[in-house]
């Protein structure tokens, strides 16, 4: 009777038929996250590694690629997808949707492989040929994005990637600006395009130093409870201590106050909703209170059972090393 009343049946809760069964775990108990852990995703990852445009086809119908980041950028790492989204954008040139997934797709694709040119080196340990390789690139991702986003103009993602692909190229900040506005018009609380424009204004981009924090402050000022928005306010404290010579410079009370409070409505209010990419969201928090020095940290890290996604720990030297070590120490 209580399970009817409260929309609970007797067997409980359905399992998720998606998920994909948990890797073996590497020491410490520590694994990273594939394919969003999603047999959906890993099919349209497994079809876009092997070049197979017919089957990325049938396997992105469950997805919005002009909605979903996560998903865009489980493609935007793969190696060659440089090289058959071009041919795929061509070959269905008739189809205005189709034409408009693959030329997102390869935009994602150049603005991700001109990073993998320049490398996360220092500007000044960057050689000119480096640099003119991922210009070009860069070049490529823009018009791609932009024909994308004339095709598809209620996608978001193409100007998620066109803040990225400018902050890269040095474009004006007008046009930046105007990037910003257009993704923000189009999804007011979308996490991604507000985490892009934390990186635009970090010093080492040619912001100021607290910048990236109040716009953080006030973009989840006005977000819902159990928004993913929160996730704004601990990427700018890591973007903080990144910019920071004191590796402690988080270590403050007011610093883990912000970030428990943060985190208590976002990711770990009842109203969350874990979406596809949901291990992410925690991961930027779990870093930005372990950071700090935040026993709240705890509470995230038990709810990731070990789950390590890529970003944002590449800021580490050994990103698992450093995952582990936190865990363990909260």
């Amino acid at each position: 009777m209580l399970g009817r009343l409260f929309g609970r049946g007797a067997e409980g809760p359905v399992a998720d038929p998606h998920v994909l069964p948990v890797p073996r775990r590497k020491k410490h108990g520590v694994y990273t996250l594939r394919a969003l852990g999603d047999a959906r995703v890993l099919a349209l990852v497994e079809a876009a590694d092997a070049g197979d445009w017919e089957a990325v086809k049938v396997a992105l119908a469950p997805f919005d690629l002009g909605r979903e980041q996560a998903v865009l950028g489980q493609l935007a790492v793969l190696d060659g997808v440089e090289e058959w989204a071009v041919r795929a954008a061509e070959e269905d040139k008739g189809d205005k949707e189709l034409r408009a997934t693959a030329l997102l797709i390869s935009g994602a694709r150049h603005v991700n492989w001109g990073w993998e040119a320049r490398t996360s080196a220092r500007a000044v340990d960057v050689s000119r040929e480096q640099w003119q390789t991922f210009y070009e690139r860069l070049r490529i991702a823009e018009e791609h994005l932009l024909e994308a986003a004339e095709l598809r103009p209620d996608w978001v993602t193409p100007w998620r990637h066109l803040l990225t692909s400018g902050r890269g190229m040095s474009v004006d900040d007008s046009v930046q600006e105007a990037r910003l506005a257009a993704g923000l018009r189009r999804d007011p609380l979308n996490l991604d395009v507000h985490l892009e424009w934390v990186s635009h204004l970090q010093p080492r981009w040619g912001g100021e130093p607290g910048q990236a924090l109040e716009f953080a402050q006030k973009a989840f000022a006005g977000a819902p409870d159990g928004h993913r928005l929160g996730c704004v306010i601990a990427m700018a404290r890591i973007e903080e201590w990144v910019e920071s010579d004191d590796r402690d410079c988080l270590q403050q009370p007011r610093i883990r106050t912000e970030l428990r409070e943060a985190a208590e409505r976002s990711i770990l209010h009842h109203a969350y909703e874990r979406r596809l990419g949901w291990q992410g969201d925690y991961n930027i928090f779990a870093m930005a209170l372990s950071l700090a020095g935040s026993s709240k940290a705890s509470n995230v890290f038990r709810e990731l059972d070990g789950v390590i996604t890529e970003w944002p720990w590449t800021f580490m030297a050994d990103p698992e090393k450093a995952y582990a070590r936190f865990r363990k120490a909260f």
